[in-house]
């Protein structure tokens, strides 16, 4: 037994902790758990915990159905919301096959299978996320409970407080919080996360999301991060500033540059856009997110700054990787933002994706393009025709094509987690496809 599991233990006893939460998730991001008391967290750590991987989305079939949650030490918190005497604690695990080893279908190792990649090259993988949300009445009304703006000031008792008594718990959880506000649309809200490593990134997305959600049921309210849940106003983002770092030096930093970007960030970024029409079933995997992928290119300009071309650009927020030119002059905050992921993606699939093809990009050498500096929404059909721009995926359905046919998508999440995912995300398809909606009865039915 480790050090750090021989912590866990004695902080068990000394914060008189009874029940532990083992934490997973499965292929789709939705958060399972476990709980086990704490006469029996040893054995968890020594032996893991049995299951039914049959009965988890994406795992094992009937005929392999045993599987282990093992407990991760190194995430252990203790659950702030939970009473104080005999409380709850949590920990992430990784889900083992019988035999100790590795699962390859679980989100968690397929990131750190992509993260061991990166570390074979001399890179660590960070990223700081800009997390948005809703919140609504309940999860059946729609109807805002302001009509802030971006950076308003909004009463104390709904919003303003609502992010205080997030973020006091995410850091009682551990989880550094770097700054909070209102966003853009009615009701809407945005929390950054302070910098950290993909892994450590991707359990405190999880975390947070139940953060936010039981913190909203306390208030009694509803806090939703669905992609697009207000026809005509801003969609919910989870923007990504990713860089990668060698030991304590910024890979993606040159200062001789003209956007202070190295030869490693351009090579990083042309493999981002070559592969983000592949990838973008995984970033954005639900019907509703290409609600907010999509322009009225043939009409007045979109409802936000979601992206829709593969483009990259200095301070461009029309274009899907954008160079921040917050602190030119320090190197260790040279990054770049991914804009296209919301905020319900599987985060630990979505890293390994980005990483993924970012690494590519750099092992084979792949060109960048000339970045767009124009606004990409305000361009003609034939200048973007003639700046090479293509455009992302405009549906689920073309998104899952797109993946389908991908060898690079196959390769980094492994044959049997790339078959369920494209299995689970057609059949939403084509119920979707079957579904005749209000637009089409309201349009259509007197009319036709």
């Amino acid at each position: 037994m480790d050090k750090q599991q021989e912590y866990v233990l004695r902080t068990v006893e000394e914060r008189d902790v009874r029940f532990i939460r083992l934490w997973f998730t499965d292929v789709l991001g939705f958060l399972k758990s476990v709980a086990i008391t704490a006469a029996e967290l040893e054995n968890a750590f020594t032996e893991g915990i049995g299951f039914d991987g049959s009965s988890i989305d994406g795992f094992a079939r009937v005929q392999e159905a045993d599987m282990l949650v093992v407990p991760d030490a190194s995430t252990f918190q203790i659950l702030p919301w939970r009473p104080e005497e005999q409380g709850v604690a949590r920990m992430f695990c990784d889900i083992l096959t019988p035999d100790g080893q590795p699962f390859a279908a679980d989100p968690r190792f397929v990131l750190k299978r992509t993260l061991a990649r990166a570390a074979d090259l001399g890179f660590t993988f960070y990223i700081h996320p800009e997390m948005e949300f809703f919140l609504f009445e309940d999860a059946d009304n729609t109807t805002p409970l302001d009509n802030g703006s971006y950076f308003d000031m909004t009463p104390l008792d709904i919003q303003q407080d609502f992010r205080r008594q997030s973020i006091t718990t995410l850091e009682r959880m551990g989880i550094p919080v770097e700054f909070s506000h209102h966003e853009v649309a009615p009701s809407q809200h945005e929390i950054d996360l302070r910098f950290a490593d993909a892994l450590t990134m991707a359990d405190n997305i999880m975390t947070f999301r139940l953060v936010v959600k039981e913190t909203a049921l306390q208030r009694g309210i509803y806090a939703t991060f669905m992609p697009k849940p207000l026809e005509g106003e801003w969609g919910n983002a989870m923007h990504l500033h990713l860089s990668l770092f060698e030991g304590d030096t910024n890979a993606f930093y040159d200062p001789s540059d003209e956007h202070h970007l190295s030869v490693t960030a351009k090579r990083f970024i042309a493999g981002l856009l070559r592969h983000a029409r592949e990838f973008t079933a995984v970033t954005n995997q639900w019907v509703n997110s290409y609600k907010r992928l999509t322009a009225r290119l043939h009409g007045p300009l979109p409802t936000g700054e979601a992206p829709v071309f593969v483009s990259w650009g200095a301070s461009n927020r029309s274009a899907l990787i954008r160079v921040p030119g917050y602190k030119p002059r320090k190197g260790a905050s040279t990054r770049i933002e991914y804009r296209a992921p919301d905020p319900v993606c599987n985060p630990y699939l979505a890293f390994a994706v980005m990483l993924s093809a970012g690494l590519k990009g750099i092992e084979e050498e792949y060109d960048l393009p000339e970045q767009s500096g124009d606004n990409t929404f305000e361009m003609t059909a034939a200048e973007r025709a003639a700046d090479g721009l293509h455009r992302l995926p405009t549906s689920l359905g073309e998104a899952i094509g797109l993946m389908e046919s991908s060898e690079f998508m196959a390769e980094t999440l492994g044959e049997h987690l790339f078959a369920y995912f494209l299995a689970n995300k057609r059949q939403e398809w084509d119920e979707y496809s079957a579904h005749v909606t209000k637009f089409e009865l309201d349009r259509y039915l007197r009319l036709l």
